[in-house]
Parts: structure tokens; sequence; C-alpha cells
């Protein structure tokens, strides 16, 4: 099968979708894989390395796109890459369609085949894709809060792990998934004072063993939240409902409890925000401010460690890609249903419901659109 790998043409996006040991690992099956010329430059894999991989080098995106069967990606498709989207043509990255209705519209006129990556399960409910990124994105947060907290970047003016007979700055984490508990191994290790939000009282068991007194376990329903934020120097926002939009928890007028030069950094921005005055940045410019709190809201925080991250994507997303490119599409969804979980759009129809609920689409289960070809 031929596929196809453009380079990141989002702001700041320097991850790619494959490395040259996986282009290796395909063309040795017998693929024909496509690489843009440099797209794995600033991740530090060079037009070389490919090609001794295998890989072939085109010069444009254009020229990607027009001749692969799977296009691999990171993130969303952007709306020069959805005018090059083929029908039938197979699209495989993130997508975070319920925040993103012109993405969505676009890929339902395309076509095409879409596979979110964050939305693929395992037998436990997991999301086997989402979690490295995840996993990258809690650890950056708290780098990027304990940078914003510093009084030049118009924060408080606190180090999270204070100092000799000062205390530490106090992290609270909303959302005690892969994202939360990252954030935590790094909120810990600095020995800041960490609560950890969350609405499953087995969750926050769990964590309480990974974590033991280091952490402060809060169950959701039990919890006064404007007390929580009434205290806290940096709030960590990592819920998640899979392929849904972020439940926002945090209004703009919880905001007047918080104290000034408190940091916002809202790890949820990617599927809309889990708070109310959060708007996407980039890295770039990463923060703003609002009622006198820092707002770091960066939607793609892991392409701030491309290699890292391109790294531990390609060892969770391989697997998934070798047996779509071996087997194609029709056989693989048949037999394995937790990758069928991550088709969102089938050739014109929404298949995930969430997505279509949130923009009036009729829903179509992915079982039934593939019934229906």
């Amino acid at each position: 099968m031929k596929i196809g790998i453009p380079k990141e043409i989002k702001p700041q996006e320097n991850r790619i979708g494959l490395t040259p040991d996986s282009v290796k690992i395909l063309t040795s099956n017998g693929h024909r894989v496509l690489i843009e010329s440099n797209g794995g430059f600033e991740a530090g894999f060079d037009n070389d390395q490919y090609k001794k991989a295998g890989g072939l080098i085109v010069d444009k995106a254009e020229d990607v796109f027009n001749d692969s069967e799977i296009i691999v990606k990171v993130k969303e498709p952007l709306s020069s890459e959805i005018k090059m989207i083929k029908e039938n043509q197979i699209v495989f990255t993130y997508l975070h369609l319920a925040a993103a209705k012109e993405l969505t519209e676009g890929l339902v006129k395309s076509k095409s085949v879409c596979i979110a990556y964050e939305t693929v399960t395992d037998n436990n409910g997991r999301l086997p894709l989402l979690a490295p990124m995840s996993a990258v994105a809690g650890r950056m947060s708290i780098q990027a809060g304990a940078h914003s907290l510093e009084k030049n970047q118009s924060g408080r003016g606190l180090l999270l792990g204070g100092a000799p007979g000062v205390d530490p700055a106090t992290v609270v984490i909303l959302g005690g998934g892969v994202v939360g508990e990252n954030a935590a191994l790094i909120a810990t290790g600095m020995k800041s004072k960490v609560y950890i939000v969350d609405k499953s009282s087995q969750r926050l068991e769990q964590l309480k063993k990974i974590f033991g007194n280091t952490i402060i376990p809060k169950q959701s329903d039990n919890t006064d939240l404007n007390q929580l934020i009434s205290e806290c120097d940096l709030l960590i926002g990592g819920v998640l409902i899979p392929g849904a939009e972020a439940p926002k928890l945090v209004t703009k007028n919880m905001l007047k409890l918080m104290k000034r030069g408190s940091v916002i950094v809202d790890v949820a921005i990617d599927q809309g925000g889990c708070v109310e005055t959060s708007k996407p940045t980039t890295h770039a410019k990463p923060t703003y401010i609002v009622d006198n709190i820092v707002h770091y809201c960066v939607a793609n925080m892991p392409g701030g460690v491309p290699r890292t991250s391109t790294l531990a994507l390609n060892k969770a997303t391989l697997p998934f890609l070798s047996k779509l490119a071996d087997r194609g599409y029709e056989k693989v969804f048949k037999e394995d249903k937790n990758f069928l979980a991550g088709l969102n759009v089938f050739k014109g129809q929404v298949t995930y419901r969430a997505v279509a609920d949130t923009f009036g689409h009729k829903y179509i289960s992915p079982t039934e659109a593939l019934a229906n070809v």
C-alpha cells in the first residue's frame, strides 16, 4: 500500500507521522512510503535517514496527497490540506473533531476514511494512541506552569518547590487520567503540594497507591472546587471525555477566586478546554491574561519536544498502521472493534456519536457504515 507522510504545517508543530525506523518496517513489508522533503528535520530525522530506510522523498505536500492511499499525520489537517484529501483516501491522525466544526465539515465533504488516534480503544476501554501524547503533555504542563509562575512571565513569582523555610506552591490537577498522573509525577518530584480531583474513587485509590502521601486525592462530587481554586497557585486542566468536547469545569466567575498571578495550564484545549476563558494558543505566544490569571493553552504541547513525542507516538501507532496497510480497513475493522472505535468520518458520514451530536449531523454507527459499502 502507498503511505504518505506530509510535513506538519500547524504553527510550531515539528513532529512527524513516522520515524525512519517505522518507515523501514513498513517498506520491508512491501509498502511504499512517501515522505515530504525535510518533514522530519526539526524532530531530528533527515532525508538521508528516510532514504536509507527505503522511503521515497518527494518535494511537495501535493505529491504526498496525490499518490498515497493512507495519509499519516500527527495533527489535524488544516484547510490547505483538507482540499488535497481524496475520496476513499484514509487519513490516520489526531482529529479532535468535537472542537472543530470546519474540519469536520471538510472531512465529510471529502468522502475520505478518517481514523482518529484519540478514539481508538483497547480491551480495557483505555486510549492507547492518545496515551503517549497525554503523558508528554501532562509532564510538560508542570514545566510550562512553573515557568509561567515566574514574575517575568506575569506570574506570582513563585518557585513550585518553595525554598528552605518557604512553603511550596499548591498545584490542583483536574482529572486523574494519563495527563493528571503524569502532571503529578513531575509536580510531586518538584516537591509541590499536589491535589488531584477526579470523579472516580477507584482511580483516586490507584493514584494514592502510586504517589502515597505526596498527593491529596479529592473526589469531585465531595469537593468544594471553589475552595481548592482559591488556594491553588497552578491549576492543570486534564479532564477528558473521549472524542467529545471537554466539560467547562472552571467558569469565568471562578477566576475571581484565584490569586493574582496564579496560572492555568489547560491541557484539554485540544477538545475545547475545561476552563471557560481558555482559547488555543501557540508555542510562539503561549500565554495570555484574563482577570490577572495567566492562561497557558497551547493546543499542541508535545510539539515543543518533537523528537521525544515522535518516538513515543510511533511506538503506539505503528502496530495499528502496519495492520491497516497489510490488510486494508475493511478486514481490520470487521475483526478489531477497538480499531473501529477510531473511525470518526466514513465516506461522507459521521460515525462518532459525540461529533455528530455536537454539530447536528446524522449519526451512523461504524458497523452500519461499513455494511453499506
